[in-house]
């Protein structure tokens, strides 16, 4: 399964090597070989990071930072060397910075019941997109509840762009947040966060980018992007479910007060009152996810050692390519088509249901995502109940868009 990703000879993507790094893809399903396109749900993981999982619990199990003994020790040292990996991965100007949460969707809710809480008040706002997940609306409508703010919700166009000037007319002197983010998990849309950042700072508005669809696929770096805070999770970029990141400035996450309490969050403890630790254990309490962190740096290290810059070109190659097979289909019609896009296509089709669509290419050995993917706005933006949707990522071939052409093809013949 050669790329043809090195046709101007300026680096040889290999992909046969890559895909023997995942063992999962050696798997038959229904007696047919893996063909695994719902990496926007879920990314598999190399045999390094599985390694690194039984390596700790095999040699290093211990809680860190409150023991002496050598288990404890090298446990700690384990942990902390990942946050550091995590801190240059994303170009952060402190490991202070880098928040260890469960992923994406407690990132968001910590800032949500922390700045969210403490910064805002009745009747200021906050501004998100239409094509948010569910974990960039829930938490905030709670806060609207609470604290009876307004939500506003920048449009999108038929392409499953944001309408820019839109969100520009949104913003007042009561704008106190925009959350966005930054790449789609339904449309594959590739928003353009450097400029809605430049505009929110521009009137002094924070901006929380979500980052879960972007991380594995984009070089970011939190510096030049000029971002207040970062959420990604660390099983869609090949490492352990179960883990994330939040990354904050340093300034505002001195200025915030813990999300929970219990142990290691804490630098003092009576009965009267409670003094907390510093950046970044405030946010940390109790005993943390020590081996899936350890694993996330496992995974960072794997993801960098191949390139990201690679890795994009890789599959924007895919994604052309499925582009171009899937509109030979008759009635299969593409729901997303930014000018700026990842490596997503959701896709229906005017009388088959995405569920059918779905079942029928499992007995294929071809695995994608179909529903509403967390994000029922963008289902009603386009008035559909749900969407089939194929994800590419670094392990995917053109011979797998090949299977998933064929077994659509396959599907219309059985249902006409």
């Amino acid at each position: 399964m050669k790329s043809d990703l090195n046709r101007n000879n300026v680096t040889y993507y290999q992909l046969e090597k890559i895909r023997q790094d995942f063992p999962i893809l050696k798997k038959l399903i229904h007696g047919k070989p893996l063909c695994y396109l719902d990496n926007a749900a879920t990314t598999q993981k190399p045999q390094a990071v599985i390694d690194a999982l039984v390596e700790y619990y095999s040699s290093m199990n211990a809680n860190i930072h409150r023991a002496v003994h050598h288990l404890s020790e090298a446990s700690t040292k384990a942990f902390e060397d990942s946050r550091k990996k995590v801190k240059n991965f994303i170009n952060a100007a402190s490991e202070k910075e880098i928040i260890f949460t469960r992923g994406t969707t407690e990132s968001i809710n910590l800032v949500a019941n922390t700045f969210g809480r403490n910064k805002l008040k009745e009747g200021d706002e906050i501004i998100i997109s239409g094509m948010e997940h569910h974990s960039n609306i829930v938490p905030w409508q709670f806060l609207r509840d609470e604290k009876n703010i307004k939500l506003k919700v920048i449009p999108l166009n038929d392409k499953g762009e944001i309408i820019f000037e839109e969100f520009e007319k949104m913003i007042t002197g009561k704008t106190k947040l925009v959350s966005i983010v930054y790449v789609s998990n339904s449309l594959g849309t590739i928003n353009p966060v450097e400029r809605i950042i430049e505009t929110a700072h521009r009137n002094n508005i924070p901006v929380l980018v979500d980052a879960a669809q972007a991380i594995q696929h984009l070089k970011i770096d939190v510096q030049k992007l000029d971002c207040d805070f970062l959420a990604f999770s660390g099983h869609k970029i090949y490492g352990p479910t179960g883990i994330g990141i939040l990354y904050g400035k340093q300034n505002i996450l001195e200025s915030l007060p813990p999300f929970l309490g219990g142990g290691d969050m804490i630098s003092k403890v009576t009965f009267e009152e409670t003094t907390y630790n510093e950046l970044p254990y405030k946010f940390e309490a109790g005993t943390s996810n020590i081996a899936d962190a350890i694993g996330l740096g496992v995974a960072l290290d794997y993801v960098s050692g191949i390139g990201i810059d690679a890795i994009a070109a890789h599959e924007a190659e895919l994604l052309k390519y499925a582009t171009e097979r899937l509109m030979e289909i008759p009635g299969l019609k593409i729901i997303g088509q930014a000018e700026n896009k990842s490596s997503v296509i959701s896709f229906v089709f005017d009388n088959i249901h995405p569920h059918d669509v779905g079942t029928f290419l499992d007995f294929e050995g071809v695995a994608i995502r179909t529903g509403h993917h967390c994000t029922q706005p963008v289902m009603l933006r386009y008035n559909i109940p749900a969407t089939s949707r194929a994800s590419f990522a670094l392990y995917n071939s053109r011979e797998e868009i090949d299977i998933l052409f064929n077994g659509l093809k396959k599907i219309i013949e059985v249902f006409s």
